[in-house]
């Protein structure tokens, strides 16, 4: 089987085993004998099921849907000629209308303040932390996605990555629908780890440690005195980093509708990686370099970044002339991986029946393989489902890492699910940047990492309220 074949019949196997399980029927249920003689009647073609949200189709012509969407550049201009294709196809004649917001925070800010004026989009493209913010304001696109008529097939429905599919719905309510997905890896130097002895990447964090550590060894020993305190694991504080190294350990920061940040896997995590840094296997980079070029210089055998840094990475690679190969990986526990999938979703706001409805086609479209296809050549993030890899064979043997990355996706884990971890991410990422702040605490060590959990716990109790 050729290489490139292989790489899609992996994915889509990675698909399938985190997708959504079908709904199982009861096994006592008996079917019907049929009739020896069929009259007429029963020869008849059953009537279709019946759409259940009360809306005929001749009232979707001609509705106005208005987006408000967080991007900017060549993610607004693919969006934009999007919205334009759905225009000038889709049978019904709804019509959507575009209208950036540059980011998320005026994303979240501009329709706080519409939603208090009823003056607001009908669909906003925000972060789902974002929805449970609006809370009932947030339509329940269940009803939608189910339906027998406008709906998804079951078919469809397990076409999703169970971690993709599953992060917008809360205590049964669908607050919106995946519009991206991405996450942060462990990058790793392979070609630089086989000449320091290893020939296999990191199966755990006693083995991460060990090649970490080599790497600093191994730089101290070079004729190059600036870099002794370089190599290892380039320390990066965002939140979803130190949130996907605490799952790694068996923690994590929701607690039912709450958070605890003082949880064994925590303390595990974050001792582990302070003891690192006082080891000298873990490094704070000053910004005057990115974090591309520091990889690429062979300063650090880690890094961690996005996926859609990727193609910055290679070009980091690139520019200094470095052919060395490069890798990613899920960050490594003492006994299983794990990496944290985050991104935007659709979320439409209540209006009146036929609007939603054409709000929510209009979703549905964007979601369709091919649409969802060109999302990930212009992004470099990850498909949402997994007939799109049917469509994506070039791309992923022109992007090795990506492909890569994608395998991982059955170890993804979701952000918590509470509206504050808008504020509590930024309170996690401060702090665990603060933990390696060697010059405003150049006494602390990893002893004092349970009182730094304890007041997470706190500042987190106040930032819920």
């Amino acid at each position: 089987m050729p290489p490139r074949k292989i790489i899609t019949v992996f994915l889509l196997f990675i698909f399938v085993l985190s997708a959504c399980a079908p709904t199982t029927t009861d096994s006592n249920t008996q079917t019907p004998r049929p009739s020896a003689t069929p009259n007429a009647e029963d020869a008849k073609t059953p009537t279709p099921a019946a759409s259940q949200l009360g809306v005929e189709k001749e009232a979707l012509r001609g509705k106005q849907v208005n987006v408000w969407h967080p991007w900017f550049g060549a993610e607004a201009s693919l969006f934009e000629s999007q919205v334009e294709k759905f225009n000038s196809t889709n049978e019904w004649g709804i019509v959507v209308s575009a209208e950036s917001k540059n980011n998320y925070n005026e994303i979240f800010s501009q329709t706080s303040a519409a939603l208090k004026e009823s003056n607001h989009p009908q669909v906003v493209i925000a972060l789902p932390e974002h929805a449970l913010a609006w809370g009932d304001e947030a339509l329940d696109l269940n009803p939608y996605a189910h339906d027998v008529e406008f709906g998804m097939s079951a078919l469809d429905m397990s076409d999703f990555a169970n971690v993709i599919w599953r992060q917008d719905e809360v205590d049964g309510k669908r607050f919106g629908a995946p519009a991206q997905r991405t996450a942060r890896f462990i990058l790793y130097n392979s070609t630089w780890a086989r000449q320091l002895g290893f020939d296999s990447p990191p199966q755990n964090s006693s083995e991460f440690e060990a090649q970490a550590c080599a790497a600093h060894n191994a730089l101290t020993k070079d004729s190059d005195t600036a870099n002794d305190s370089l190599g290892g694991w380039l320390i990066d504080a965002d939140a979803h980093t130190a949130l996907s190294w605490m799952f790694a350990f068996n923690g994590g920061a929701q607690q039912e509708n709450g958070y605890r940040f003082l949880a064994p896997g925590n303390i595990d995590a974050f001792k582990y990686l302070k003891t690192l840094q006082q080891k000298n296997c873990a490094w704070v980079a000053s910004p005057d370099l990115s974090v591309y070029d520091r990889f690429a210089a062979r300063q650090a055998l880690f890094v961690t970044a996005s996926l859609e840094e990727f193609p910055n990475l290679s070009r980091a690679f690139s520019a200094a002339g470095n052919t060395d190969e490069w890798i990613a990986l899920p960050f490594p526990g003492a006994d299983r991986d794990a990496l944290v999938v985050y991104g935007s979703s659709f979320i439409v706001f209540n209006s009146d029946d036929a609007t939603q409805l054409a709000s929510w086609l209009f979703i549905r479209w964007m979601l369709l393989a091919d649409v969802q296809a060109d999302w990930v050549r212009t992004t470099g993030l990850f498909p949402l489902r997994a007939s799109t890899f049917d469509l994506l064979a070039d791309y992923s043997a022109d992007h090795p890492q990506w492909a890569e990355a994608v395998t991982y996706l059955s170890s993804g884990e979701v952000t918590p699910q509470l509206s504050s971890w808008r504020l509590v991410r930024v309170m996690l990422e401060d702090g665990f940047s603060d933990m390696f702040d060697t010059i405003r605490h150049p006494d602390l060590t990893e002893g004092q990492v349970p009182v730094i959990l304890t007041q997470m716990d706190a500042t987190a109790d106040e930032l819920s309220k």
